[in-house]
């Protein structure tokens, strides 16, 4: 899909994960890409509403997954301003390459990039933003997906229901990732490879300090909210500082939480397993056989998870933790192993090509009449 050719500059928002370096000027994209590699796909992307608009010119950042040294983090979505009118934001994404999740660091630019194909929603369908526009110098927002709540309200609006159905990847599992297993399968658009390209600068200093307190707050590690943060969205980046530092002075992150959050979660990881089993059957580089015996090892480790968790309350301790990582680790290797060996699924056979129909035999032709002599006698060839 491409992003629509409109007179009005679409705006962006989103955010990003890791802090970066901190720029004194605008960078070149170069600057912005890969930042961090991880082993295992970042957890799903949680569901939530969208907060009220703090003021006129607030641009919506969607959250994300981030990756710090206690493993997968959220970081909230919330309203920013952008550094300077007709700015636009676009969002950071993990791409799957070469066997790892690479994170792509978001920035600021005058268009939006490409962000993996990844539907963050409230404007961030995978394609573009199509929640706003920049007017002469004003942002104008499009209603048809961004709702304004709360007391705040502008004449600034719009309505546009095309560009939100021309600009949306359906992503139903709410897939955190591009590529790879169960990734979202959008290469990007010769528009969105030149908008990547163009020069970019940092986040705002209200930005980093949002990433920074989410690094902090215990409540927002995936390996202790099993992908269902505490604080998925805030009205502003002020109102999630406060409980981040309160989070972080009452339950600060330990060692142990930096331990298992170097560990994939377990429904994730099992979920990865099974994506990667289907992917091998509908390809055909698993056999029937092979992709029953995949499955009934998940399944052995699904039903003892279950029953790990029933003998301690909903949790796993540290040790069974590392021990369903062992055997998820095996599992993974034989999947990977019945992917590449010589067997495969049977394909049904080419159809063979039609026989060329035989050239029609000329009609023949009838036996020259014989003359006969006046009074009937024998007929004779000339």
């Amino acid at each position: 899909m491409y992003l629509r050719k409109k007179a009005l500059t679409l705006f962006a928002a989103a955010a990003i994960a890791v802090p970066m370096l901190t720029l004194s000027a605008p960078k070149a994209q170069a600057e912005f890409g890969i930042s961090i590699s991880v082993g295992f796909a970042p957890p799903a992307l949680p569901v939530y509403a969208l907060p009220p608009i703090p003021a006129d010119g607030y641009i919506w950042t969607p959250g994300y997954w981030a990756y710090g040294d206690a493993g997968y983090y959220w970081v909230p979505g919330t309203w920013v301003l952008a550094p300077q009118p007709g700015y636009l934001w676009t969002p950071a994404y993990w791409g799957f390459e070469g066997g790892v999740y690479g994170f792509h660091a978001g920035y600021w630019g005058p268009h939006v990039g490409y962000y993996g194909g990844i539907n963050y929603g409230f404007g961030y369908g995978g394609i573009g933003f199509c929640g706003g526009e920049w007017r002469g110098g004003h942002l104008f927002y499009n209603t048809a997906v961004i709702s304004f709540g709360g007391g705040f309200h502008t004449n600034n609006v719009y309505i546009n229901r095309e560009v939100v159905v021309h600009n949306t990847i359906i992503n139903n599992n709410h897939v955190a990732f591009s590529g790879g297993p169960g990734g979202i399968n959008h290469p990007p658009s010769p528009e969105e490879r030149q908008f990547s390209n163009e020069r970019h600068i940092q986040p705002t200093a209200m930005q980093q300090q949002h990433f920074q307190a989410a690094a902090q707050d215990r409540s927002q590690l995936a390996s202790v909210n099993h992908g269902r943060p505490a604080t998925v969205a805030a009205a502003s980046p002020a109102a999630y500082h406060q409980v981040a530092e309160q989070h972080a002075r009452t339950q600060p992150i330990s060692a142990t939480d930096r331990s298992a959050g170097k560990q994939p979660l377990v429904n994730e990881r099992s979920g990865n397993q099974q994506e990667r089993i289907a992917q091998g059957t509908k390809s055909g580089q698993m056999t029937t056989a092979e992709a029953g015996r995949a499955d009934q090892r998940q399944a052995n480790i699904d039903k003892q998870v279950h029953n790990d968790r029933a003998a301690n309350g909903g949790s796993l301790t540290g040790q069974e933790r590392q021990q369903v990582n062992r055997e998820q680790n095996g599992a993974s290797r034989q999947i990977y192993n019945e992917k590449h060996n010589d067997a495969t699924a049977p394909r049904a056979a080419p159809r063979a090509a039609a026989a060329p129909k035989a050239a029609p035999r000329p009609a023949a032709k009838p036996a020259p009449k014989a003359e006969q002599h006046e009074g009937g006698g024998r007929p004779h060839g000339r």
